[in-house]
């Protein structure tokens, strides 16, 4: 499938929507350099030393964001593999959605909804809200909550998940979605979740930022606890995982 994203796109929007933490971090930095030289003596090196840090970390960010949102093909689906032709999907976020497009053409064939559990109450980053005003909301898309999935059982063939879930921050609420979700699938169906994991890979590339993502521990207690038998973890990238989910182990 052709990646139709502008060049540069992951990269320019995480600028734009955090934007306040990059000025922050470039006046921390000269800052701390006119600090440490009117003290003097060995607060230069000191001084010399956060500022390489800060920076290094900043741009090594950067650098892992531009490779997995724009130097990847992580927009272009090709690690979707073999899904056959389902006739019904469902793509939830928390309120970013740069895949439903996608999707729709990726799965042309299939009756495509959109779920959107984001709530300005709990989900109060500042990032978000400027990602919404930037990106408006897939045609159709429709509010929920994680305690309210207007789904039928056993009524969808796939589910997405992509760098949505880890925004369910509660352990407990999280695998209650789960389950939820699990009994909307078709006996035969899947949940297709993609997520940044807090591992070494991640801490290396965003610092103190992947405390913001889910471990692989976690991930599997919560897909455990929402009573999936079959859970398979593969590798989109090393910064990026993609766990697929299907209601009962005789699917694989």
């Amino acid at each position: 499938m052709a990646n139709t994203r502008t060049p540069l796109q992951g990269l320019r929007n995480i600028i734009r929507f955090n934007w306040p933490f990059y000025v922050l971090a470039i006046a921390g930095v000269f800052a701390g350099i006119w600090l440490a030289t009117w003290l003097g003596g060995r607060f230069i090196l000191l001084g010399g030393l956060i500022a390489i840090f800060v920076l290094f970390t900043t741009f090594t960010s950067l650098l892992v964001s531009w490779y997995v949102y724009d130097g990847s093909d992580l927009y272009g689906l090709d690690w979707l593999g073999e899904l056959g032709e389902p006739k019904s999907i469902v793509n939830i976020n928390a309120g970013f959605d740069e895949t439903s497009s996608l999707l729709a053409v990726r799965f042309s064939n299939a009756q495509l909804r959109v779920l959107d559990f984001y709530d300005p109450k709990l989900h109060t980053e500042p990032s978000i809200k400027r990602a919404r005003a930037a990106y408006p909301p897939y045609p159709g898309t429709e509010p929920i909550t994680t305690a309210n999935l207007p789904l039928a059982d056993h009524s969808t063939d796939l589910v997405f998940l992509i760098f949505a879930a880890h925004e369910i921050r509660d352990p407990d609420e999280r695998a209650r979605f789960f389950g939820l979700l699990r009994k909307a699938l078709k006996p035969d169906g899947e949940i297709i979740v993609v997520e940044h994991l807090r591992d070494t890979a991640n801490y290396l590339a965003y610092s103190f930022g992947a405390l913001h993502f889910v471990s692989d521990a976690n991930w599997q207690l919560t897909f455990s606890a929402a009573g999936f038998e079959d859970v398979t973890k593969t590798r989109i990238n090393p910064f990026v995982v993609k766990y697929t989910l299907s209601p009962n182990a005789a699917k694989s």
